[in-house]
């Protein structure tokens, strides 16, 4: 009968580190970026720990969670990215709590920094057609990926959905009679979101005349195909939408984050009700969609203290 050796303070924390992976995966339905994002930050703490002497994570103190963030904020680090780490560490010991590995809950008391929200980076919607008619001038020449990108340009911008949403599409969540697409969200929570017809151009010329050019026998259903016939890398689509955005003059350096944050406010701005851009988005919560409103209402009065000679 095999004998396996006895678990140890530093084995426990590499257990501790797959279980919680594990229950992201399984319980929580993250996606695979998040769920490695929290990896990341949960193993990083650890690792600190281990550098104060807590060898055993069961050992955690709330005062090794906080010389952890101090730790951060001493290199530099952007709060966003140490607030993003908090939340991790607090999810993590959450759950060792939970499920008997911690005594207490030591991160419920770990403050989160505060983040100020500005103005997320977008195009005006002058700047969005000089993109998309670039993008469409390129497809023109025949070439299978640009006419790739066209499609997948004209869609992030008429639908809104995220990167990860975008390259999970398959052939059948796509409906050209309804021109709507199935999408796959957070949270694996399903929504239908409508686009117009300079997108389901730019599909259709992809679909029938770029996509077969990229094909290969094991490429799936999938509706974008990376240059070796693979399904489409988010990496690929980040660095196609920097690439197209970055040829128009004056226009900020956006991925397609930036292309849901300009499809949201341009809808709002043009009469769309909350709860329908709440829905387009897949936002759990009316309240994230809000932001947007906030957004629309900042650019107005930057526009007015530009403009009004008594603003």
């Amino acid at each position: 009968m095999p004998c396996h050796p006895p678990e140890t303070p530093a084995s426990a924390g590499q257990a501790w580190l797959a279980d919680f992976t594990g229950h992201l995966v399984a319980e929580r339905g993250r996606s695979a970026h998040t769920v490695a994002a929290y990896r990341s930050d949960v193993a990083g703490l650890l690792e600190h720990a281990r550098r104060r002497g807590v060898l055993d994570p069961a050992q955690l103190q709330l005062d090794d969670l906080r010389s952890w963030l101090a730790g951060l904020r001493t290199v530099g680090m952007a709060s966003a990215t140490i607030a993003r780490r908090a939340s991790s560490a607090r999810v993590f010991t959450a759950w060792a709590h939970r499920t008997g590995r911690l005594a207490d809950d030591v991160g419920v008391r770990l403050a989160v920094p505060r983040v100020g929200r500005g103005l997320p980076a977008m195009l005006s919607a002058a700047q969005v057609a000089a993109v998309l008619d670039s993008s469409t001038e390129n497809a023109e020449t025949g070439d299978p990926v640009a006419q790739r990108d066209r499609a997948v340009l004209e869609l992030l911008y008429a639908t809104g959905i995220r990167v990860s949403e975008l390259c999970g599409l398959d052939r059948d969540d796509l409906d050209g009679s309804r021109r709507v697409v199935r999408v796959l969200g957070k949270g694996a929570k399903e929504r239908v979101v409508p686009y117009g017809e300079p997108a389901e151009r730019a599909l259709d010329q992809w679909l029938d005349r770029g996509r077969p050019r990229l094909v290969r026998p094991d490429s799936g259903a999938a509706v974008f195909l990376g240059a070796r016939g693979g399904r489409i890398d988010p990496r690929v689509v980040r660095r196609l939408v920097h690439d197209a955005v970055r040829g128009e003059p004056h226009a900020p350096d956006i991925g397609p984050h930036g292309l849901r944050h300009t499809a949201a406010t341009h809808l709002l701005e043009g009469g769309a009700d909350l709860r329908s851009v709440q829905e387009i988005l897949g936002h759990s919560s009316v309240a994230t969609t809000q932001r947007y409103t906030h957004v629309s209402i900042e650019r107005l009065r930057l526009a007015y203290r530009q403009a009004h000679p008594r603003a």
